[in-house]
């Protein structure tokens, strides 16, 4: 859609589609089940309000700026102009020509998961149960590490077209060892910063990179090659996490 009013609308009915049903279940439960009255019924529907006119203007953000961004930057990176290749010589058998590939992977995941929200609020919430053992600034660059880490690794995947499940399957081989001897209390933190890493932020970049990445590499399948960066990303941040763990431990116990 041209007219950016006629899709910011169609947007905020998608919205709205989406939202109605948690209202609600919500409500429902809160008036049927527990028979009581909605507390601050002005504030929730304000806040409600809210919710629907920010999902909207997200939405259409994601399809105007970041999506059209993560693509036309996947573009330029592996254009042959700009890696020196000659017009029609096979990109993939040199793999390290992409370094500025993996170096713009590594840059966008880290920052879009230091500004990850949802990591925010865990960190201040680990630093509160924890009674400040864990620093909410050391959480988040751990999980940062171990997002860019990953979403490099994803993208060089790509570019050599390997197979998506070898990565998967010995990354996660990895984690059970390493949550073996990782110190118990960090190991649930650990495993649920898989999982905020893949929210608001991060999600629509590290998508877009993955699919204008596989669609501007000759032989490689979007819907297959394209997606797979965002299990990179729930991936590695567990590995570091508790690695950041054990190496604070093991400070801790040299200094004793």
């Amino acid at each position: 859609m041209n007219d950016p009013f006629l899709s910011l609308w169609s947007s905020l009915l998608a919205t709205v589609d989406d939202i109605l049903p948690i209202l609600a279940i919500l409500v429902g439960f809160q008036v049927v089940v527990l028979r009581r009255p909605i507390p601050n019924f002005k504030q929730v529907l304000l806040g409600f309000l809210f919710v629907l006119l920010g999902l909207a203007f997200f939405l259409e953000g994601l399809e105007r700026a970041l999506f059209p961004l993560g693509k036309l930057m996947a573009q330029q990176l592996t254009a042959s102009e700009f890696l020196g290749f000659a017009e029609g010589e096979t990109k993939t058998h040199h793999w390290h020509a992409f370094f500025w590939v993996y170096l713009f992977a590594f840059c966008i995941g880290f920052s879009t998961t230091v500004a990850e929200p949802s990591l925010i609020a865990v960190a201040i919430k680990a630093q509160q149960v924890s009674a400040g053992v864990i620093h909410p600034w050391g959480l988040r660059i751990a999980v940062a590490l171990g997002v860019a880490l990953g979403i490099s690794l994803g993208t060089f995947r790509i570019v050599t077209g390997t197979s998506l499940a070898h990565y998967i399957i010995v990354g996660y081989v990895l984690v059970l060892v390493q949550t073996w001897f990782a110190p118990r209390a960090i190991i649930a933190l650990a495993y649920d910063s898989g999982g905020v890493t893949t929210s608001t932020v991060t999600v629509p970049l590290v998508t877009a990179l993955g699919l204008g990445l596989a669609t501007h590499i000759p032989g490689r399948n979007p819907l297959l090659d394209g997606f797979g960066l965002i299990a990179f990303a729930s991936l590695f941040p567990m590995m570091t996490v508790m690695g950041y763990a054990q190496l604070s431990e093991y400070l801790a116990k040299r200094q004793s």
